[in-house]
């Protein structure tokens, strides 16, 4: 069934639609009236401005919604691009995440609605900002922590980051290049032939260890270390970040933060990005947001871009989410699966209690021990 238009709900407001309300003297209109009808427009702005760490994870909310109304006024059997299906996908994602976009668009006068796609942005563009500055502060400070360069990073020098500092260049360089070879340092520098960095190569540090198996791509990717604390430090907190070594069965993140809501309610308690965005599980378009967002902090480029000499942002984010979201087949799948929920477990500590079965349960010296106590109790009510 296909989802409504949202320009063609637009048109349809548009249609005689105000009802004659019977004529209301402004004195009689309480000012409890309207500081009520002023707190519920500022908790709706709000919403929307803390969306931002939502609305930065997609492509402009106009293509999204462009391509659902597209697909809202063609043929059911009419041919797509895999541009278009990309769209569409995103836009059934975002409203999954957004629900109350779709409803809110739909009912708004299109004045209304421009305005709202405003505050979303502005929301988005606060949101990259603020991650930006943090990262560029605590990813300086990891890499001369973890790496002990002869020339620190300086995060007020973006000229002391990139490919000219060591432990930089080492993070940055393409997965398939040695960057402890002098030649491919040299070459990376002078930007040579066979030297060049692309958005088609992975840089090192989205690693475990910061190293590639040339044989096997797939092994340790997504797993670097700076990346997993620059991911926590955006969405869970910057102290957060300090724990990244364990397993991810330790406290559970969110439940904490549930408990400290209640044990706490007459206090103000600080949500962390997570918490506010309602966030419980690792997305993909959100590891993908962090890898750029790393990646720019380790880069030797002041302002943001979406094109870094030969090196295409845009593009690279769409082949990390592709390698989530369009695997080869069921087996790529349950790879990528069992990814995210590696992501999940360290970043949100969650228990895998929920994920035991009744059997593996069962088998449990609790309850192994229950049933052969009251096995020995009926033995002894049936002996004579």
């Amino acid at each position: 069934m296909k989802q409504l238009g949202v320009r063609a709900a637009h048109r349809t407001s548009h249609v005689e639609h105000q009802q004659t309300e019977g004529s209301h003297d402004p004195v009689d209109i309480s000012a409890q009236a309207r500081q009520r009808r002023r707190i519920a427009q500022l908790e709706e702005k709000l919403v929307v401005l803390e969306s931002g760490h939502i609305v930065i994870l997609f492509d402009s909310i106009e293509d999204l919604v462009t391509e659902n109304d597209r697909r809202y006024d063609a043929e059911e059997d009419a041919e797509t691009t895999i541009n278009q299906d990309w769209l569409q996908v995103g836009y059934i994602m975002f409203t999954h995440t957004m629900w109350w976009f779709h409803k809110k668009a739909t009912e708004l006068e299109y004045k209304e609605y421009t305005q709202m796609l405003k505050m979303l942005h502005q929301g988005a563009d606060a949101a990259r900002g603020d991650d930006t500055s943090k990262l560029k502060v605590l990813i300086s400070e990891w890499v001369n922590r973890e790496f002990k360069p002869d020339h620190p990073v300086d995060p007020d020098d973006k000229h002391s980051c990139g490919f000219n500092n060591d432990a930089c260049g080492r993070l940055l360089c393409p997965s398939e290049l040695d960057w402890n070879n002098p030649a491919v340092k040299a070459g990376i520098r002078d930007c040579t032939d066979g030297y060049i960095v692309t958005d088609l190569s992975f840089p090192a540090f989205i690693y475990e260890k910061y190293m590639a198996e040339s044989d096997d791509l797939e092994e340790g990717l997504f797993k670097g270390k700076i990346l997993l604390q620059a991911y926590k430090a955006v969405f869970t907190s910057p102290s957060s970040a300090k724990d990244v070594e364990g397993n991810g069965d330790g406290a559970d993140i969110i439940q904490n933060n549930r408990r400290a809501k209640k044990s706490f309610n007459a206090l103000k308690v600080k949500k962390h990005i997570a918490q506010i965005i309602k966030m419980e599980k690792v997305t993909s378009r959100s590891i993908a947001y962090i890898i750029c967002q790393v990646r720019f902090a380790l880069s030797s480029v002041t302002s943001w871009r979406s094109v870094d000499g030969d090196f295409d942002y845009v593009q690279f984010w769409r082949t990390i989410v592709d390698f989530f979201e369009r695997p080869p087949g069921r087996e790529a799948q349950r790879r990528v699966d069992r990814l995210l929920e590696w992501w999940t477990r360290k970043v949100f500590g969650r228990s895998r209690r929920d994920d035991l079965s009744q059997a593996a349960k069962d088998n449990m010296s609790v309850n192994a021990l229950a049933r052969q106590r009251a096995a020995r109790n009926d033995a002894a009510f049936d002996s004579p």
